[in-house]
This record gives structure tokens, C-alpha cells and sequence, in this order.
């Protein structure tokens, strides 16, 4: 029988219809593509493999998905079991600023479990980590999360870490609090990108409390936020971090009452160990960096 034959099978009994399984391939096939090729499998077996409408496997069908379906469900832990049995490679992928502050500390705890770990670094945005993720061009991607993991992916929380603004040591501004209580701020607002989820979060905040702040500069990057925010070009907005305290020409101030930034991993749905092990460490040093805002991974 042909493998690729039994592939889309496969997928079209796993989502229950042939145009389910067009949609869901992790490959581009059309609806007329996929029909065509079942028809030439049924051909090859000499029996029906399932009903079309509505969609139900015949006896034939369920022999054969009892068959194939435990290969085909099995394949990506084998790819990853082979991956780490030749040499183990861990790809990690986060912000430059996590990547930089962050992760050199949490491998270097990794190291002691395993020693030969070959890692690879990839620095994006957050949908296009996501997109790496689903393609298998990265393990694991690490910082803040949605309210739901993305489809077809897992998250984990490390902690829930507060929001705070960072201002020029000559900004005038002491408190938080001075700027609200204006109900519509002037001074130009430095953050990441409008849709990630931190300026998500701030913006429905403010709204909820009725001040209007509009984004006058989108920074790729925190470590851009915090430096135009310590030369005076505004008022950044950022998660708390234990560095941007020790920053020169630049101040923290606390966003008391704001929801706090979800921090944590996402993955596939079957993690090989060493992304486990990776899983652990980063929660172990989440909990030594950001005591008491931590949660279970």
C-alpha cells in the first residue's frame, strides 16, 4: 500500500471527514487532492474505508486505522527519541532580552543533568515563535502567555509577575497614581507591539478605569523600551524585572491593581525528556528570580 495514501487516511478518519482533514494537514493538500488519493487506497485494499455523509469508518476502515493509527500518532516522539539518542540538541525560543538575561542561568542548571546538550538559539516575536513551534524549528518557546494556549500547542505557567512603568530620572512623575488621575495622558507611551499580551493587558486596564494613553512608540524589544524610557522620550511600560532596578537614568514604578503578566513556556503536547528537564529548571530558577509570584509548571 502506498505510505502516503495511509497517511491521509489517517488524518481524515483522526478528524472526521475528508475536508476536516484538508484544513488540518500539517502540510498544503486540497479538498479534491485528498478525496482522490482515498479513492485510489479503497481501490488498492478492494473494500470501502468509510462512509462520507455523514462521516463513519466501515469495519474495513477501523482494521486499517487500528493498523496505521499508533505509527502515525507515534512519529514526532520517535523523530524526537532518535534526535536526542544521536546527539541531544534542545532549541529554545524566546525575546532577545529573555535570551540573554534569562536563559544562560537556566541551561547552565540544565548542564548539570545533561552534559552534552547541543543548544540553538531563535530570538522573535511571540507569534512567530509560535510558528516555529508548530513547524518543529524550535523545542520550546519561553515568556509571557495568552489567557488559552494556541492551538495544537501546551502551555505552562512559571509565574504571574506584576506590571510596572520605568521613567527618566527627570521625569517629573513620582507615582502612577499622578498620571491617572489626568483621565487622559500626554506623555508619550513606550512599549512592545499593540497586540502582544502585555500592552493588551494595559491598555483594557486603563480603559477599565477610564484613562485614555495612547502608544506613541512601538519598541521591538524591553531592552528598547527601558533605554528610550531612561533617555527621556517618554514613559515605558514593562514587566518587573529584577534588572531594570539596577539601570542607570532610569526608574520603576509600581502599576498597583493591573493584572499581572503570565510568564511561561509553550510546547508541543508530547515534550521529549530533555524538554521536560528544561520544564523543571526554568521553574526552579522562576522561583528563585521572582519569589512569591511563582506558580506550578
Amino acid at each position: 500500500m502506498n505510505v502516503h495514501h495511509l497517511e491521509l487516511f489517517y488524518y481524515v478518519a483522526k478528524h472526521g471527514g475528508i475536508s476536516a482533514a484538508a484544513r488540518r494537514m500539517p502540510y498544503g493538500i486540497q479538498q479534491p487532492a485528498v478525496s482522490g488519493q482515498m479513492g485510489k487506497l479503497e481501490e488498492e485494499v478492494g473494500a470501502k474505508l468509510f462512509e462520507r455523509t455523514p462521516f463513519r469508518l466501515t469495519k474495513a476502515g477501523e482494521r486499517l486505522l487500528a493498523h496505521v493509527g499508533p505509527f502515525f500518532e507515534n512519529l514526532d516522539t520517535l523523530a524526537a527519541q532518535l534526535r536526542e539518542d544521536a546527539e541531544p540538541e534542545l532549541w529554545i525560543g524566546a525575546s532577545e532580552f529573555m535570551l540573554r538575561d534569562h536563559i544562560p542561568a537556566v541551561m547552565k542548571r540544565l548542564g548539570a543533568r545533561h552534559a552534552n546538550v547541543r543548544l540553538g538559539l531563535r530570538a522573535g516575536p511571540p507569534a512567530q515563535l509560535e510558528i516555529w513551534l508548530r513547524e518543529g524549528e524550535i523545542d520550546v518557546a519561553i515568556g509571557p502567555l495568552g489567557a488559552r494556549p494556541p492551538a495544537r500547542l501546551r502551555q505552562l505557567e512559571l509565574a504571574r509577575v506584576p506590571l510596572v512603568l520605568l521613567v527618566g530620572c527627570g521625569t517629573e512623575v513620582r507615582t502612577a497614581d499622578e498620571l491617572w488621575a489626568r483621565k487622559k495622558v500626554t506623555t508619550p507611551l513606550i512599549g512592545l507591539p499593540a497586540e502582544t499580551n502585555l500592552m493588551r493587558s494595559f491598555q483594557r486596564e486603563l480603559k477599565r478605569r477610564g484613562v485614555s494613553w495612547p502608544q506613541k512608540i512601538e519598541a521591538p524589544s524591553m531592552e528598547l523600551v527601558a533605554s528610550y524610557a531612561a533617555n527621556g522620550d517618554g514613559i515605558g511600560v514593562s514587566f518587573a524585572e529584577p534588572a531594570l532596578s539596577r539601570r542607570r537614568r532610569l526608574r520603576v514604578l509600581p502599576l498597583a491593581g493591573f493584572p499581572p503578566l503570565t510568564m511561561g513556556l509553550l510546547l508541543r503536547r508530547e515534550p521529549s525528556a530533555l524538554v521536560q528537564a528544561l520544564v523543571e529548571e526554568a521553574a526552579a530558577y522562576a522561583r528563585g528570580i521572582w519569589p512569591g509570584w511563582t506558580t506550578s509548571a
